[in-house]
This record gives structure tokens, C-alpha cells and sequence, in this order.
């Protein structure tokens, strides 16, 4: 279908359509030239005269289902020029409230109260303010396309007290927490949450219909703010690290990151001379397949607010900062004796915000270091340096438009420009996600398109997504088609596995919104994925499958999956011949899996899952099982263990081992792997916390003696007698350990002291056949690697900084 045609689809879908009314409550506010002083203690005198909100209603599990007596909600709000105050009285029955301390962001076994701000008030871009009844914070940002993201970090104060018949909440939320418009009258969209661990329920001010729309669809207002004059919004970050590698000579780093607002509602984020040394470790795994093995971002910078970027998923910010991208030229008698693992980021900034009429604008620019590898001759013992990545400078520009509260349209572009002759890449696209105003059907659609400059000239790409689905009621259906030709590449700022593809889907799903008799929660769903190349235009492969989930009254959730390829599937990937579209064939290929989830309320809880797979062909013999087993326990509110143990065995399976001269070769082999995790945390209070995260993963893989030839046709053969004799021993043993002991002191507001210890170990051979503790045993045969490291992070306020300075009357 032609792109003039979705347009058109997307325009008639939206215009045809007809606005829902949604009865919104309102709570007026007032100004307060006496702020309350913020200890969980409601007698300051501005909240005797406060409006009350109150008569919340629950929306999960059950919608409809008004508050019960001793758990009755009431909260008030003011105001004045720096800040918004919120005070809130939570009735309940002591022994009910749940309060496990955790660190930040962290909701763990806590009752909670949130408060969600949007003061554009359109229904789409909330701030959202959480409060545990430990004491705990967190934040979020929310909006539909891109769910809660809690990865923004903002400085507010807030103090908890447990009394009698409940537990009490206030909070004070500094005007640079928020962006909003400079009107003389504002409305804002407001709503509470309440949450009750014990059960699982949450309640709402306004009421909540879970089976169409976004939440914030349904949030009432607050009205009353006049002629704020909110502070300059400038704050400071600096820090210092100081790390022992392996107990060196030290290395000293001092930074700063930086929070301006530029406008009302445009806010730029710097982060000078960064610092990610204690950044979590990766769940490093062994990778036999032809992708790369990716990882989630651990540094904050990357993580928070970044919605806007991550439009259309061309953003990847692990590229940044990532593996060289160059290969290093060896001659003869010289061998690369040195290649870094990753490049230096030299710094970053981001300005992101939205207008009050829904127009949002993100920037975001990052530059790396030159990088230099090590080339040694092996008979002079001479080294050489040869840049293997030069100075590179990495953006994005987003433009994106909101309208009637759930829907939008977006451009995004990113650009890397590398220095020299390294390669450049540019990629463009424009995305719409439309529904109608009653909330009932979703379209999505995308173009996007890759130019990559390269030493044999420019390579263009072009890929489109479109997806039509039913969004309201317990039956849900949907069909979408992706497509990417053979040039499209979004892998310098983005992250793709493949192009060269024409790929169908249809899902159709069932869920309940009233609990049962026996059930919370119920949902079930189907699908059907078709698969074919773009070009040559041919079959690839498909799949159809089940996916069931429920939680019973005792909060015990479970579930199973069931997956299918029937047929003759055609794998264009394993063999790793890209260019001549060599291909493997595998059939009838199986999936089934369960697993259960005990009540994580109680002292001990357990979460269990299992799979088989199999492939049905009268000519081979697959099959493979995995489970996973995790139990934790809840010693006391302060103190939490859990331990993991995964293991997988997989028996004869096929891939690609290696190539002699023109032949593909590949192997039958056995894999088993095993992984063991250990994790605790003790926190003494909100803001003193402890933890320990242990890993080791061991995985072996031992090849059966005769290797196959690939055959044009996609089948292996035996025939040209190749063995592992012909190719380097192919068999391995990967086992990798990482120890992280983490000591962090919150001791003011946005400022934080982290003590690190770390200790490493990786190897990789070819001993197969040794069993878990013997490679354990030759893994720490290896040197350890110790890290410890000290990080000081001091917030500073420039407002604060201001009024130091100013003249003080005289009496």
C-alpha cells in the first residue's frame, strides 16, 4: 500500500470519530504566603483551610468499587512561588500498611501514594510523584507512547508518618521539577493513586475506566494557580570519583552535570567531563547466534528523559560510548595486541519540552574521543597506534505533535559524523500513532530511511511499520506489516538485527476487568506471524502461539506459552552470507512453557518457569529443556536475599561453526548452561543503603566430531567428510564471575555518596567436558580484577546560591 494511502486511512480514521465525555472532578487551590514545613505532621495552618480531595475509587483489580470506611483518602493542596504542596491522610489499619525500605525508584512491598501533575493539561505528558509509606521516593514521566519512565530523577522533598489509624504523606514539588506555561490563570490536570500491597488494589481520585485509553484521559483538574512566578530553573550537579584499579595508583575525576530551563517549558541537560565508573555490570552471556548481544543502558544520563528520543526506536544511546567501529590493518608479522573495549565519551547534552498546544522538541548531541588500538611486531616487539575510532559527534532532532489527548505525529533524525574516513551515518523518520476520540481503534505508521556515507559511496535504506488495532473492550484484535530492504541500517545510533524483510502479523486477545469468583486478573492471546524476504521476494518462515496470564484472589500470578514454526522454515541469517542469501533449513520447530509467581507479600516468595522445545523432522533428534528458580526472602522491612539459578540444556542443536574455503560449515552440538545469582540489600532507612549482587554464568558447548557442508538447497550434508579436526577445536567453555558490594548515602537532597567494590573474572577455552566446579576452579585460577571506587555528587540549587547573596534587612 502506498504511503498516501495510510495518510488518508490515518485522516478519515480520526476525523470519523467522536470525542468521548469524561467527567473530570475539580479541586481549586490556594495561594499560601506561609509554606508547610514538610515533617508528615498536619498542623501548619494552611491546611486547615484547604480544599479536600477525597472519595477515591478503585480501578484495579475491580473498577467501580468505592473506598472502605477506615481506608477513606483525603488530600490537600497549595501553593506559592517555589513550590507545590501536597498533603495527604491515609487511612488504614496499622498492621495492614505495608513498608519494605528500598532504595530509590523501587516500589518493593510498599503501599504508595502518587500524585500525577500535567500542568499542559492534555492528557498525554504527566509528571508523576510516588511517596511509599517507608519513606521511599520515586518519579516517573509518563506518556502513551512511551508508558512511565522512571529513569527521570528529580529533587523534592517529602516526609512520611505512621499513626494510629493510617499513615500520613507530605510532599513539596519545587517549581523545577515541572515545565509549564507562563499563563496568568493556569489549569492543570491532576490525579491521585493510592496503593494497597496487601491486596493489590489501587485507587484513584478521579475515576479510571481501565478498558480504553490512556490514564490520563481520566484525570481531573486543578484550578486556582495564578501569577506564579516560579525561580530560575538552574541547578548544579558536581562530583568527584576517585578509583583503585586493582589497587593502583589512583585515578582522580571531577565533573558536573547540568539542569537548565531554558524556557517555561524547555529544559537542557549537560552532563561535563562524565563519570560512569559505577554504572551496574553487564549480563555478559554466550553469543553463538549471528547478532550481536546487546545490553540495557546503565548510565542515568542515558536513561532519563529521554522519551522524546526514543521515538520510532532509532535511538540506541549503548552507541555511544560503545566497541570501536574500525578494524585495525595488520601486516605481515604483526598482530593487534591491544583494542579497547570502548570509546570515551567526552560529553553530552540534551534540550527536550513540549508547548502548551502539544508541540514537543528534543536535541540531543554527544561527542566521543579519538580511540587508539595497539599494533605489535612480533619480531621486533615494536608497537604502533592506529585510530580505530576518530572523534565522532552523535544527534538527534525530534519534532513531535500532539493532539485530541492520545494521539501524535513525529519527525525524528539522528546523524553520527565521524572524522576522517571513517563512515557517516543520517536517519529520518516520520511516525504516526492516531486514535480515535473515543478511544475504541489504534493506527500506527512509520517511513523511515537510512543513508549511510561509505568509502564506496552512499547506501540508502527505507523501512515502514503499519498497524491497525481494536484498543477497547476484552476482546482485542490487530493486524500489522513490517518492511526494511536490503540497505537499510540504522546500527550507528539505532539498533536493528535485520533488514531485507516483508513481515505479517495478526494478534487477537482476551482479558477480564472484573475479578471472578477465583481470578484478579485474566488475559489470554493469540498470534500468527508470515515471514518473507524483500528481495528475492520468497518465504521465509512462520509462527503461531498462545500466551495465557492470570493472578488468583491470593495473588499468586501463572501462566504458560506455547509457540509453534510449522513446516519448512528458511534461516537466512546463521549461515552468515549475506551477500549470496545462503540459507538454512529447519522444520517443525516447538515451544511450550509455565511458570508461577508466589505472593511476594509474604516472608518467603518464589518465582518458577520451565520450558521444552523440540523440533519435529524424522531426520534429526532436537530437543532441549530449561527452568529457572528464584526464591526471595523478606527477613524484615530492612533486610531482602533473593537467589537465582537458571539452567538450560539444549541437545542437538545446529549452527554455523566456520568456513573452509567456499564451504559453510556447520556443526551438531550440545549446549548446557548454568547461571547462579545472588542478590541482597539492606536499608537502614530511606536514604543509607547497603547491597550485594553476585553473578557467575557458565555455559559449555561440545560439537559431535563430523561437521556438515551447507548445500544450496539450505540442507547439511556429510559428504565432504569434514570433521572439528578441519577447523580450530570449536568446543567451549565460557564462564564469567562479577561481584558488586555497593554502600550509597543520601545525606540531602539530590546529593549522594556511592562506595563501590568490584571484583571480575572471565575465561573462555575449549574444555568442554569439564564439569561446573572445575571450571570454576580454572576461571579462579585467573587473576582477580578489583575495582573499588568512591563517588561524591552535590546538588546545588541555584536559587539557593542567589539568596546566599542577597542583603539581609537590618533589623
Amino acid at each position: 500500500m502506498k504511503i498516501r494511502h495510510y495518510v488518508f486511512i490515518v485522516t478519515l480514521f480520526s476525523i470519523s470519530s467522536i470525542l468521548a465525555q469524561v467527567e473530570k472532578k475539580s479541586l481549586k487551590i490556594e495561594k499560601t504566603n506561609t509554606p508547610p514545613k514538610i515533617d508528615g505532621i498536619l498542623d501548619d495552618g494552611v491546611w486547615e483551610i484547604a480544599d479536600e480531595a477525597k472519595d477515591f475509587t478503585q480501578f484495579r483489580p475491580e473498577m467501580g468499587v468505592v473506598e472502605k470506611q477506615h481506608q477513606k483518602t483525603i488530600v490537600k493542596m497549595t501553593y506559592d512561588d517555589q513550590a507545590i504542596y501536597i498533603a495527604a491522610y491515609l487511612k488504614d489499619k496499622p498492621e495492614d500498611i505495608q513498608k519494605q525500605f528500598t532504595s530509590r525508584d523501587n516500589f518493593g512491598q510498599s503501599d504508595f501514594f502518587a500524585v500525577a501533575l500535567n500542568p499542559n493539561n492534555d492528557a498525554q505528558n504527566d509528571t508523576m510523584f510516588f511517596v511509599f509509606s517507608s519513606g521511599t521516593q520515586a518519579d516517573a514521566t509518563a506518556s502513551p507512547s512511551n508508558g512511565e519512565d522512571f529513569g527521570w530523577n528529580a529533587v523534592w522533598d517529602s516526609a512520611v508518618k505512621i499513626v494510629d489509624d493510617g499513615w500520613i504523606v507530605e510532599m513539596k514539588i519545587p517549581y523545577r521539577a515541572l515545565r509549564f506555561s507562563n499563563d496568568e490563570v493556569q489549569t492543570w490536570g491532576l490525579q491521585f493513586h493510592r496503593r494497597f500491597r496487601i491486596d493489590n488494589s489501587q485507587y484513584s481520585w478521579n475515576p479510571i475506566d481501565r478498558t480504553k485509553g490512556n490514564v490520563g484521559l481520566y484525570h481531573g483538574e486543578l484550578t486556582g494557580i495564578r501569577n506564579i512566578e516560579p525561580p530560575t530553573r538552574l541547578s548544579f550537579y558536581p562530583f568527584t570519583s576517585v578509583i583503585y584499579d586493582n589497587m593502583d595508583t589512583p585515578n582522580y575525576n571531577i565533573g558536573m552535570d547540568v539542569k537548565y530551563g531554558i524556557t517555561e517549558n524547555f529544559t537542557l541537560d549537560a552532563t561535563l567531563i562524565p563519570d560512569f565508573s559505577q554504572a551496574a555490570f553487564d549480563n555478559v552471556r554466550l553469543n553463538l547466534g549471528p547478532f550481536e548481544q546487546t545490553f540495557n543502558e546503565q548510565r542515568q544520563f542515558f536513561t532519563e528523559g529521554v522519551d522524546l528520543f526514543n521515538k520510532g526506536n532509532l535511538f540506541f544511546s549503548r552507541r555511544i560510548g560503545s566497541s570501536p567501529t574500525g578494524s585495525p590493518t595488520v601486516n605481515d608479522n604483526e598482530e593487534v595486541s591491544d583494542y579497547p573495549s570502548e570509546v570515551k565519551t567526552l560529553n553530552a547534552l540534551k534540550v527536550s519540552g513540549r508547548t502548551k498546544k502539544g508541540l514537543g522538541i528534543g536535541f540531543f548531541n554527544a561527542i566521543t574521543d579519538v580511540t587508539e588500538a595497539t599494533i605489535t611486531d612480533t619480531l621486533t616487539g615494536i608497537s604502533r597506534k592506529e585510530v580505530v575510532e576518530p572523534l565522532a559527534n552523535y544527534n538527534i532532532l525530534v519534532v513531535d505533535q500532539q493532539f485530541n489527548g492520545n494521539s501524535s505525529v513525529s519527525l525524528i533524525n539522528t546523524n553520527v559524523t565521524r572524522d576522517g574516513h571513517f563512515r557517516d551515518a543520517n536517519v529520518t523518520g516520520l511516525l504516526a500513532d492516531i486514535s480515535n476520540k473515543r478511544n475504541t481503534y489504534n493506527i500506527i505508521g512509520q517511513i523511515k530511511m537510512s543513508n549511510l556515507n561509505l568509502t564506496e559511496g552512499i547506501q540508502t535504506g527505507l523501512s515502514s511499520l503499519f498497524y491497525i488495532g481494536k484498543s477497547h473492550g476484552k476482546f482485542r484484535y490487530s493486524f500489522d506489516h513490517s518492511f526494511a530492504n536490503e540497505g537499510y541500517d540504522i546500527n550507528d545510533l539505532g539498533l536493528n538485527f535485520r533488514n531485507n524483510y516483508s513481515n505479517f502479523g495478526v494478534d487477537a486477545s482476551y482479558q477480564i476487568f472484573e475479578p471472578t469468583k477465583k481470578l484478579n486478573n485474566f488475559s489470554i492471546n493469540t498470534y500468527v506471524n508470515y515471514r518473507r524476504l524483500y528481495k528475492p521476494d520468497t518465504f521465509t518462515g512462520a509462527n503461531f502461539g498462545i500466551n495465557l496470564n492470570a493472578q488468583t484472589k491470593k495473588l499468586l500470578w501463572y501462566g504458560f506459552n506455547i509457540n509453534f514454526e510449522p513446516g519448512k522454515q528458511y534461516d537466512y541469517f546463521e549461515p552468515r552470507d549475506f551477500e549470496n542469501k545462503r540459507f538454512f533449513i529447519y522444520e517443525n520447530f516447538g515451544f511450550i512453557g509455565g511458570w508461577f509467581q508466589t505472593n511476594s507479600n509474604k516472608m518467603l516468595s518464589l518465582d518458577f518457569n520451565t520450558g521444552s522445545f523440540a523440533i519435529f523432522d524424522g531426520e534429526r533428534d532436537l530437543f532441549g529443556y530449561n527452568f529457572n528458580l528464584e526464591p526471595t526472602v523478606r527477613f524484615n522491612d530492612k533486610f531482602r536475599i533473593s537467589y537465582e539459578y537458571s539452567y538450560r540444556n539444549n541437545k542437538g542443536s545446529r549452527g554455523f561453526v566456520n568456513n573452509i574455503g567456499n564451504d559453510i560449515i556447520f556443526g551438531e552440538r550440545d549446549i548446557i548452561s548454568v547461571e547462579n545469582s545472588f542478590s541482597g540489600a539492606y536499608n537502614f532507612n530511606p536514604f543509607h543503603a547497603l547491597s550485594l549482587t553476585l553473578r557467575n554464568f557458565w555455559s559449555t558447548v561440545t560439537y559431535d566430531t563430523g561437521l556438515f557442508s551447507l548445500e544450496l538447497d539450505g540442507t547439511l550434508s556429510r559428504e565432504d567428510g569434514y570433521t572439528t579436526d578441519d577447523v580450530d577445536n570449536p568446543n567451549i567453555n565460557f564462564n564469567t564471575w562479577n561481584f558488586d558490594l555497593r554502600y550509597s548515602w543520601q545525606f540531602a537532597p539530590g546529593s549522594q555518596l556511592t562506595a563501590l567494590y568490584r571484583n571480575s573474572l572471565f575465561n573462555s577455552n575449549n574444555a568442554s567436558k569439564d564439569s561446573y566446579f572445575d571450571s570454576l576452579n580454572t576461571l579462579f585460577d585467573k587473576p582477580l580484577q578489583h575495582i573499588f571506587s568512591l563517588r561524591l555528587q552535590y546538588f546545588i540549587d541555584y536559587n539557593n546560591i542567589k539568596g546566599a547573596f542577597k542583603k539581609k534587612p537590618t533589623s
